[in-house]
């Protein structure tokens, strides 16, 4: 894995891996195709429809590691992960497919939150140049981005939702990205345009994934980005948003949830015992009650 300003390599798929990654993505044709425009957009597109963001391993008790082989290994293993699996894993992958990848300390500044966290390192973000034009490389936003964004100052309409290009208020030199207001799931994100290497981006793991004050720890999150809008679970609400509007409903039995999980998120459950998945499925619903409750007492 290349550190800091890697320079454009040449295409390597002999690790076998690479072929198993891109049948995972359905795109197997794109193990001899141009490391260009048109094939990161083909990749980034197959990924986010393909490969869920989910915090599961962390509701189990059990969060996966975020080296590079424990990455690759989850999603080849039909698991998804959050930001420093997904967007570990894809670096991994354009590199054995030629492309420059840069990664980035990075911020995501949460639904409630009043202000910007800045680049915080809650989040890893990658960049890519191609052609001459730096892209924001996302697939580890889970509700957001379908394709590569241009990391130019503007407005980009992707499906039901508009984004945003800034330059960031909250880190010097760096880049703010907002996210639609309607995805109601995160506002934005802070990206520190310094490269840096994977472990420099991803120190906060074992606090994120681990600590009992964590919102991946206490809330259960699942979501899939499609062309025409995104699936989400939280804790046990789950929700879907696209041009049609906002439909949600609450996942009712533990049967229900590993449903939901096989069959809108596309998880492979092996060797996830039913009890295991059933007690997730009774915290998180125990502790949505308690929230419902909360709510109406202060309306």
């Amino acid at each position: 894995m290349k550190d800091h300003g890697p320079e454009q390599s040449e295409p390597d798929g002999s690790d076998p891996r690479v072929a198993a990654y891109l049948a995972r993505l359905g795109r197997r044709d794109l193990l001899a195709a141009p490391a260009d425009r048109a094939t990161l957009v083909a990749l980034h597109r197959a990924h986010v429809e393909r490969v869920p963001y989910e915090t599961l391993q962390i509701a189990l008790g059990h969060p996966t590691p975020v080296d590079v082989a424990a990455s690759v290994a989850s999603v080849l293993r039909g698991h998804g992960g959050y930001c420093f699996h997904l967007n570990g894993a894809f670096a991994w992958l354009l590199e054995r497919l030629g492309y420059a990848v840069q990664h980035h300390r990075a911020g995501v500044q949460g639904a409630r939150a009043a202000t910007p966290v800045g680049a915080d390192g809650n989040h890893l973000a990658l960049t890519v140049d191609v052609e001459g034009q730096p892209w924001l490389v996302d697939v580890g936003l889970g509700s957001a981005v379908h394709e590569p964004l241009p990391l130019a100052p503007g407005r980009y309409r992707q499906g039901p939702f508009t984004y945003g290009i800034r330059p960031s208020e909250a880190v010097p030199g760096g880049w703010r990205f907002d996210h639609d207001p309607s995805a109601q799931s995160f506002v934005g994100m802070d990206l520190d345009i310094a490269p840096c290497t994977l472990a420099e981006a991803t120190t906060r793991h074992t606090e994120l994934s681990t600590s009992p004050e964590s919102m991946f720890v206490k809330v259960l999150a699942v979501q899939r980005r499609d062309a025409h809008g995104v699936d989400l679970l939280q804790s046990v609400a789950l929700t879907r948003i696209d041009t049609a509007g906002r439909r949600k409903r609450v996942v009712e039995s533990a049967a229900d949830f590993e449903g939901v999980l096989r069959g809108v998120f596309g998880l492979d459950l092996t060797g996830m015992p039913r009890e295991h998945l059933a007690a997730v499925w009774r915290r998180q619903a125990d502790g949505y009650a308690a929230y419902q409750e909360k709510k109406t007492a202060r309306a």
